[in-house]
């Protein structure tokens, strides 16, 4: 038995093949071709069986193609260009064979800076990627276990603060220092995430300073390119240390590299010179919170040359690693400064116990 298929408008690509030449452009691809005239098409009469393309499969990718042979594609015919359109333009073939009403409208493209960092612009991009991939704070990503951790930290430390310029020394209230007993006990991860965690502040800057002058690896930590920083600002006096200042695209987050190497890192720290730098930086900004990753206490001088400069140390201790005779070396080595607050790292939770974090729905 015969089945008649029912009358059907034809669909949008059956119209474009009558109207265009699809092997005739692709020959053409990336010369100069004539803009395709705005004709009007008579009404297309139903057609009961329409001739469908067959689909070649490509090797390469994998992906169909059409291959529509020359002879059953009609070509419209050519209209003469208007004198007030111009003569020739570069159009890709591959756009003209799609039909005008699936084409999008020019200009709604995004702009390439939506992509690409602006190049004029003053901020410098922190690697996230590298963030998450050292266990560390995302800005911007979900609240976890570690976000919420350093919340209570930097709370503590800033009620602390508060305090200190109750008490009368304002400027020491906007510095902490972030110190070890020995290496390798988690300081400069302590003192990114702790910067991360002010920085999400409504009404504080942070100035994340490296100060680990002999090894300084802040800047590397977060992705970024190294350059002059406090100990070339140190060593000139000609030099302003705001210059050497990196502002980065994390809202309320600036970075000061460590700078060139020299042998009197220490002798530099302790000059009076470090106290006009200090004084520069907090004068920039009235909201700025500075904080130092320093050397560990034990193992180079400049911590407790930085200790006197500041109002809090945040010393971190890691869990059995760090002896208590180390860690009371370190605080006495400390002790230039009043508030010497403790943080316990790398401390190891009970399966399925409680953590912080759990709350926002992440695993315990």
């Amino acid at each position: 038995m015969t089945v008649t298929k029912p009358d059907r408008e034809p669909s949008l690509l059956e119209r474009a093949a009558k109207v265009y030449d699809f092997n005739a452009h692709a020959r053409l691809r990336g010369t100069v071709v004539p803009t395709p005239p705005q004709v009007e098409t008579p009404p297309v009469a139903p057609v009961a069986a329409p001739v469908v393309p067959p689909v070649v499969e490509v090797p390469e990718t994998g992906s169909p193609k059409f291959e529509t042979p020359l002879e059953e594609t009609p070509v419209a015919a050519s209209a003469p260009l208007s004198e007030a359109e111009p003569p020739h333009e570069f159009v890709d073939p591959t756009f003209l064979a799609i039909p005008e009403e699936l084409r999008a409208p020019v200009g709604d493209e995004l702009p390439d800076e939506f992509y690409l960092p602006d190049e004029a612009s003053d901020t410098v991009r922190i690697d996230r990627g590298m963030l998450a991939a050292n266990g560390m704070i995302v800005p911007g990503a979900p609240v976890g276990p570690l976000a919420e951790e350093f919340r209570l930290i930097k709370r503590q430390l800033l009620i602390t603060g508060a305090r200190i310029a109750e008490s009368g020394s304002a400027d020491k209230a906007r510095m902490i220092l972030v110190c070890s007993a020995r290496p390798g006990d988690g300081k400069t991860f302590c003192a990114i995430n702790l910067a991360l965690s002010i920085a999400a502040e409504r009404d504080t800057e942070v100035l994340l300073v490296d100060a680990d002058v002999a090894k300084p690896d802040v800047v590397a930590q977060l992705g970024l390119t190294d350059g002059p920083g406090l100990l070339d600002a140190l060593g000139d006096t000609r030099i302003d240390v705001e210059d050497f200042v990196i502002q980065t695209d994390v809202p309320h987050l600036s970075i000061l590299p460590a700078g060139s190497k020299t042998s009197m890192d220490t002798e530099l720290l302790a000059s009076a010179r470090t106290k006009s730098v200090i004084a520069r930086l907090l004068e920039a900004n009235p909201r700025r919170v500075v904080i130092f990753d320093s050397p560990p206490a034990l193992a180079a001088s400049p911590a407790s040359v930085l200790a006197m400069r500041v109002g809090q140390v945040m010393l971190v201790v890691r869990a059995d690693h760090t002896p208590e005779n180390e860690l009371r070396a370190a605080v006495n080595l400390l002790d230039g400064c009043e508030h010497i607050q403790l943080v316990l790292n790398a401390v190891s939770f009970v399966q399925g116990g409680a953590r912080f974090g759990s709350y926002y729905g992440h695993a315990s």
